[in-house]
């Protein structure tokens, strides 16, 4: 139970399903006051108040877990390592895979328990397959989508037959405070949102060469290469302006020389996506390439897609080329179904 309203009311269906269930919530700040403050919706000491306000309304238990160290050095270190090597992570993404759905089920596992609950805005139907939330706005199936068979099978989300309008209905008729709390957006870890000065100060200034993808020269210069990600168009600080006085996006990031390099906005088109570390749970794992639609980014548009797996790897030949597709973000692949689009697996991608 995070103290947002998603998990309140996940927590109140799975009581009202003839659950026997107990509120936890993750205590994930070595110092609390690094974190943010206020009640955000996530990771704050107000946030745990919340939570436990909303178990006493239900009337079930409540423990706040300290997951604290695990949390640093699987998601926080990560996130700072992969952006030190040219990466854009996605640590929501990386929090269920090794917290939430790991760390925290396992231990549920081992007092006993046969499944964690969460207020994810994702379908789990009777047939085991992850699907999209009926609310496609506020759908969560591609942060979840890095989840093994033997994860899903122990996990439970009540609110993807709703959307969020109605989970927020539902909440004030529970009586639950959190019924009108803002959602949280932001990175919890990050307390004033500046993920570039938080990369600063733990990597350090390593100033570099901005270069142009098309002449080769220098056109500006950076502290650090890891502040950057692709497609990014604001924040350059580019000494001259490119030559058709067109606006320059970020290409590509090469630590190994420390640059950055820059061009147009159609540079960033791509139509091939290799990805590592595939995760396949919806069916037999694929023997030869298939048809479906893949989605490239949290919250991104869907593609149609040739997929193909071989061995470790993800190839995807898109139907149309994508622009700003980043190494460290999730290839998620999905079927097309009238009860909702089925999530068959994910990966990695590395280029």
């Amino acid at each position: 139970m995070s103290g947002g309203v998603d998990s309140a009311v996940a927590a109140a269906r799975a009581v009202a399903a003839g659950h026997d269930v107990t509120g936890v919530h993750l205590a994930l700040a070595r110092n609390p006051q690094t974190y943010r403050t206020g009640a955000r919706g996530c990771c704050t000491l107000e946030d745990s108040r919340d939570a436990r306000r909303a178990a006493d309304v239900i009337g079930i238990p409540f423990y706040v877990w300290d997951m604290a160290e695990r949390f640093h050095s699987d998601v926080v270190d990560d996130f700072v390592a992969e952006y030190a090597a040219g990466r854009t992570p996605n640590p929501c993404l990386r929090c269920n895979e090794k917290i939430k759905f790991a760390a925290v089920l396992d231990r549920a596992v081992a007092l006993g328990f046969d499944a964690v609950v969460t207020g994810h805005h994702a379908r789990l139907g009777p047939d085991g397959l992850l699907r999209r939330s009926v609310d496609h706005a506020k759908d969560q199936s591609y942060v979840l989508a890095v989840l093994t068979r033997a994860q899903l099978d122990r996990s439970i989300f009540p609110l993807g037959d709703a959307t969020k309008a109605e989970v927020r209905e539902e909440a004030a008729r529970r009586g639950l405070a959190v019924a009108d709390k803002p959602d949280s957006h932001d990175i919890c870890f990050i307390a004033d949102g500046d993920t570039r000065g938080f990369l600063a100060g733990r990597l350090g200034e390593a100033p570099g060469d901005v270069v142009d993808a098309s002449t080769g020269a220098v056109v500006g210069s950076h502290t650090g290469a890891y502040q950057y990600t692709v497609g990014q168009r604001r924040g350059l600080h580019l000494d001259r302006p490119a030559p058709d006085g067109r606006p320059r996006y970020v290409l590509s990031i090469t630590p190994r020389t420390n640059t950055v390099t820059v061009g147009p906005a159609e540079a960033l088109e791509v139509s091939q996506v290799r990805a590592a570390r595939p995760v396949w749970t919806g069916g037999e794992r694929p023997t030869a390439p298939i048809e479906c639609e893949v989605q490239l980014r949290a919250h991104g548009d869907v593609v149609p897609a040739t997929v193909t797996l071989d061995g470790d790897t993800l190839h995807a030949e898109l139907r149309r080329p994508v622009r700003g597709v980043a190494a460290g973000q999730a290839i998620v692949a999905y079927r097309s179904d009238p009860a909702g689009d089925v999530v068959l697996g994910s990966a990695t991608i590395t280029g």
